[in-house]
């Protein structure tokens, strides 16, 4: 009698005939009364133990099976598709398809490892950019007195821009880097030899310092005890600016700097009428404020144009960044990043179901969960309220299948431990149809497909049919209107067709 072998998972792997040798897999497997079978199990024990052990990958490979590549020392084991390494990282000069999340991969054309992430490989090192080195580094370096100092250097493409150092020392020769004489304690820039410290290169460091020692004004280090400041410099004929009464500027000493009541600063204009605040547009001065008697900056107090919708704050090309009010704006905004509301705060619009944020309806069609979903929808986890209208017609709830079943299908309960439902036949209960537009769609996180229970659906219907003629479940879900033990509904068309077609009935199982 012939042996029936199955996989681990109970799927049908091979037959095996009486008296014969199988060799689906790597392994041979013994058929019943076949002479000889001790040494093929013999040998199928030393293959499992050495785990395959070759160059070459056993041809007939299963889900699951274990090889020892000992071309290249890897214990490998095979997916259902490929060949992967157990440990380690997967080496080859292209990146390879078919990882995990997390694996490695050694690129042997750059000397990289990189790890596989949602979104692809991402380099692990070493850092690299350019042709040659770009990173920070770590030197020893000999100064003219032949003592060793540790410094770090910046190097980009293989050129030191910056050196750090926590001594001042000269380098020497056998340690030369271009553009670096002396190396000064903390941060030297390339090209900054003069004893004044002034770069002769176009390295320059770029931000904000806290303090300074001085600055080189056209070419020449001026030290800070040279500035104009206020407690010690005064302009001619001018009051000091260590006085309350300030600077004036002008012929007539029209505008004035000063401080009032002791704590006030004050810009005034002492005697004409206006104040103006101006700024070059291209090569046009234009009047950003223009202040007149009785008004004040905006933010300090109010500004009141001459005529109702006069003044604009910004243009659409010039643009605030942020506007801050403890009051209300009162108008019309084009657009809202977040709406304040009451017990939840700032809270910002989605077109998906995202918890905390306002519903806003989708922009494009799309199909979830096999559901066609329209531009203009509304999305969300769940309805709290009273629904008043559905858009189709039946009642569905999700029941798992073999395979997929067209629309139509008229289904009854299997006995299959891996499915719950199957096309219906004569003898069978039949519990509803496999639905094409659910107007309520119940269990929707489960797998399978959605069977109309309740409701009007169109139904698989072989042979004429006339309009409230009872229709019973017959062959492969197919529903005919010879009777049988189990109706499945009653038709609301006409239909003179011998061939098989869909018509739409109300259910009655």
């Amino acid at each position: 009698m012939a042996y029936n072998i199955d996989r681990y998972n109970n799927t049908p792997l091979t037959t095996i005939q009486d008296g014969t040798i199988d060799q689906t897999t790597d392994l041979k497997l013994v058929g019943k009364n076949y002479a000889g079978y001790g040494e093929i199990q013999n040998e199928n024990f030393v293959f499992l133990l050495e785990n395959f052990n070759g160059g070459n990958p056993p041809p007939k490979a299963v889900s699951g099976q274990i090889w020892f590549d000992n071309s290249n020392s890897k214990l490998k084991f095979y997916d259902g598709s490929q060949w992967r390494t157990t440990g380690g990282a997967e080496v080859s000069g292209t990146s390879p398809s078919g990882l995990a999340l997390g694996d490695f991969w050694w690129d042997t054309n750059n000397e990289q490892l990189y790890a596989l992430g949602s979104s692809g490989f991402v380099l692990i090192g070493p850092q690299d950019a350019g042709d040659g080195i770009t990173q920070m580094q770590s030197k020893t370096v000999l100064d003219t007195s032949a003592v060793s100092r540790s410094i770090i250097v910046a190097t980009i493409n293989d050129e030191v821009i910056f050196a750090i150092s926590g001594t001042e020392f000269t380098l020497s020769s056998e340690s030369a880097i271009t553009g670096f004489t002396d190396i000064r304690q903390g941060v030297t820039l390339k090209g900054s030899q003069s004893s004044n410290g002034v770069t002769s290169t176009a390295d320059r460091f770029w931000g904000t310092a806290k303090s300074a020692e001085g600055l080189v004004i056209d070419g020449a280090f001026v030290t800070a005890s040279d500035f104009v400041t206020t407690g010690s410099a005064s302009f001619t004929n001018q009051t000091n600016f260590a006085t309350d009464d300030g600077i004036t500027v002008g012929v007539s000493a029209d505008g004035r700097f000063k401080v009032e009541n002791g704590q006030d600063v004050v810009l005034a204009n002492d005697i004409g009428a206006n104040l103006i605040f101006r700024a070059k547009d291209g090569a046009t001065n234009k009047d950003v404020i223009e202040l007149r008697p009785g008004q004040v900056l905006p933010g300090l107090s109010t500004r009141t144009p001459e005529a109702a919708q006069t003044v604009d704050l910004g243009t659409t090309a010039l643009k605030f960044r942020n506007i801050y009010a403890s009051g209300k704006l009162f108008g019309t905004a084009e657009k809202a990043e977040y709406l304040t509301v009451s017990g939840l705060g700032d809270v910002g619009g989605s077109i998906s179901a995202n918890a905390g944020t306002l519903a806003i309806r989708t922009s494009v069609d799309e199909t979830i969960n096999g559901q066609n979903i329209t531009a203009g929808s509304l999305k969300a986890n769940f309805f709290v309220g009273v629904g008043t209208q559905a858009q189709y017609a039946d009642l569905a709830e999700k029941y798992s299948t073999q395979e997929e079943l067209p629309a139509g299908t008229a289904v009854a309960v299997c006995g299959h431990p891996d499915h719950e439902i199957e096309p219906a036949k004569v003898s069978d209960i039949c519990i509803g149809v496999v639905s094409t537009d659910p107007g309520l769609m119940m269990n929707s996180q489960a797998d399978g497909q959605y069977i109309a229970l309740k409701g009007r659906v169109p139904v698989r219907v072989k042979g004429p049919v006339t309009k409230g003629q009872p229709v019973y479940a017959w062959e492969d879900g197919v529903c005919s209107t010879i009777e049988t033990t189990s109706m499945v509904g009653v038709a609301l068309d006409s239909n003179d067709s011998e061939e098989e077609k869909l018509v739409e009935c109300v259910l009655k199982v």
